[in-house]
């Protein structure tokens, strides 16, 4: 949620870099966008506006752009409707400040009553303007610095925040703060960088500190990076390479990215099992097993936690878990794990899964169950991200950065990564077969080249989608393994295409979801030759009996279910415990058409955030 740009340097204009970052964040869900500068006549502007990146460009078109130091915003609204007013960023009651903020303060309504009370007018809504007001009123009757008066506002604040200021009197600084919300600063040649995350410094440097929680970046011209936590101690940030390129944050020619994102999986697969399993393809081998191996073979039971469609992957990991390891796993949705009083120690392993590494909840769930005592275990996309950081140990998925708001190739990554670590914990303790051991991982590393071979039904599946557009309703069904990837791909539909989709188990159809069923109700049922391929055919024979339209997916050269359905899409056999990843791809694409039939902006569904960074 929310986009942070920041820019300090000399040799180059700030705007142009300030802009082009807010792009680069645009997958992160925003509704209004501004910037703030320091122009070359010392004046401090303020331009922003509600609506996209475009529109804030042709605001400023004939504004004062110039200056080599500025912070910029994209909003996701929280406290106060979307508009130019509750836009980013915010000056103080004497215009000394900006701010750019994402988060939430809790605390915000309490500390605006007293500076009301002090005098102090609001122009917003917002919980943001309330941090620029404190802090202005901090400085002013206190006679203090920039970064003190922060210090002393932000030991007031209750909640969330990764903050940038600037300071109309200081126009050689840049101050960035924050707690429980990500922030990046690249180090560049007398320059620096701000961002939410790497995408916006990348294309400038690949030297960045991530902040940790209560860190203070303080950014000054002709000086080296400082960092202070809100005591005034000096900190020894540390220095990252990162590894990502150009090309990876742009669409390659693709119209949308989450059709790049698509169509990049066998090669992200095949860097998630590079390295882990081995050139025979007869062993996984992952480092935080070996590293924690007593640890992880002493659990007694395993929590995962996780939010969206990495919960669906979490599902998946359940059942191989219990399948391959014999130890009991729970899947919890991580907001409702950390508000239920939840029983867990030391004992316990806690899989915490997400994408960003920065899903508050996640994060919180993680901190609670380490707080009593259980072992963590991350799951994560983004290196240096919180999660990662919070946890014992873990294992990065490497699929590179995903920029559509819909997850997709993240969530295989997900579902491989959970694959491993089932099949290299079941080797450490002994509850597989040799034979059944080889055989998976061998079946796995088949993977990439099946996708690619799923992947040659996009025309189909595109003209498919044409047929379908005018459904209200949709219904995903699925058995075992299939079952989450029902929920998945109902998820995927609802969130680009706005269409009202519900997945379930195809036996639960009966208890419910069949009263709903006519010719106005498709179905996708997953129906494979796996071990309840006769069941899933007879819930389709039910389905057809009451005028309902099924898209099958079937397994190759199905002569049976093919004859019944409407619309078939056949799958490449695989192992039910692989399947997960070749069938996830069909319903993916089936989203994706759908939603650009809709004319719906698929990379950038409203509402929704790619992370969610507040509760």
């Amino acid at each position: 949620m929310c986009g942070i740009v920041g820019y300090i340097g000399t040799k180059r204009e700030a705007y142009p870099i300030l802009i082009k970052g807010l792009k680069r964040l645009e997958y992160r869900g925003y509704d209004s966008a501004g910037v703030a500068l320091i122009n070359t006549d010392g004046s401090l502007n303020v331009y922003k506006t509600k609506g996209k990146v475009a529109d804030l460009e042709a605001f400023c078109a004939d504004k004062n752009i110039t200056g080599t130091v500025g912070i910029a915003h994209t909003r996701w609204a929280t406290h106060g409707e979307p508009s130019s007013v509750n836009a980013h960023p915010h000056y103080s009651q004497s215009k000394n400040l900006a701010i750019i903020h994402n988060g939430i303060i809790e605390n915000y309504a309490e500390i605006k009553h007293r500076l009301i009370e002090k005098g102090v007018k609001f122009r917003s809504e917002t919980d943001t303007e309330v941090l620029v007001q404190l802090i202005d009123y901090i400085q002013t009757r206190k006679n203090l610095s920039l970064l003190e008066a922060v210090q002393l506002a932000l030991h007031q604040v209750i909640g969330a925040y990764a903050v940038a200021l600037l300071d109309r009197r200081n126009p050689d600084t840049i101050i960035a703060a924050r707690k429980q919300s990500p922030l990046v600063v690249g180090i560049g040649d007398g320059e620096f960088f701000l961002g939410s995350d790497a995408s916006p410094i990348i294309e400038y440097t690949d030297k960045v500190v991530y902040l940790d929680d209560g860190n203070i970046a303080v950014m000054k011209l002709g000086q080296e990076l400082k960092v202070v936590n809100i005591l005034n101690e000096k900190l020894s940030p540390e220095i990252h390479t990162v590894d990502i390129n150009l090309g990876q944050i742009e669409k390659g020619g693709y119209p949308h990215f989450m059709l790049k994102e698509i169509f990049e999986q066998p090669e992200c697969l095949t860097n998630c099992m590079r390295g882990r399993i081995n050139v025979d393809h007869d062993r996984v081998t992952l480092s935080a097993l070996i590293d924690y191996r007593s640890r992880l073979l002493s659990a007694k039971r395993i929590i995962i936690v996780a939010c969206g469609t990495s919960w669906h992957a979490g599902l998946i990991g359940k059942q191989l878990i219990e399948s391959f390891c014999r130890i009991p796993v729970e899947v919890e949705y991580a907001s409702e794990f950390r508000y239920g009083n939840p029983v867990v120690g030391s004992g316990d392993v806690v899989v915490a899964i997400s994408q960003s590494g920065e899903t508050a909840d996640t994060l919180a769930a993680v901190e609670l169950a380490k707080a009593k005592g259980a072992f963590i275990y991350g799951v994560c996309n983004a290196i240096g991200s919180s999660i990662p950081r919070a946890t014992d140990t873990g294992t990065y998925i490497h699929v590179g950065p995903e920029i559509g708001v819909a997850s997709t190739k993240a969530f295989t990554g997900q579902v491989t990564v959970l694959t491993m670590f089932a099949l290299a914990l079941a080797n450490a303790k002994g509850t597989v077969g040799h034979d059944e051991y080889v055989k998976t991982v061998r079946g796995l590393a088949e993977i990439p080249a099946m996708m690619k071979e799923v992947l040659k039904v996009n025309d189909k599946i595109a003209d498919m989608a044409r047929t379908f557009t005018y459904a209200r309703n949709f219904l995903y069904l699925g058995r075992g393994y299939s079952y989450p990837v029902a929920l998945e791909g109902a998820l995927k539909l609802k969130e680009i295409s706005y269409i009202h989709a519900e997945g379930y188990p195809a036996a639960e159809m009966k208890h419910g979801p069949i009263a709903l069923i006519d010719s106005d109700m498709p179905v996708v049922v997953i129906a494979t030759h796996n071990g309840m391929y006769e069941k899933v055919r007879s819930n389709i024979q039910e389905i057809k009996a009451r005028q309902g339209r099924v898209i099958a997916l079937v397994s190759k050269g199905d002569t049976t279910v093919s004859k019944i359905a409407d619309a078939v899409i056949e799958l490449p056999d695989t192992m039910d415990c692989l399947e997960p990843l070749v069938a996830t791809i069909p319903l993916q694409l089936l989203a994706y058409y759908v939603a650009v039939c809709k004319g719906k902006n698929v990379d950038q569904p409203r509402n929704l955030a790619k992370s969610v960074t507040v509760e």
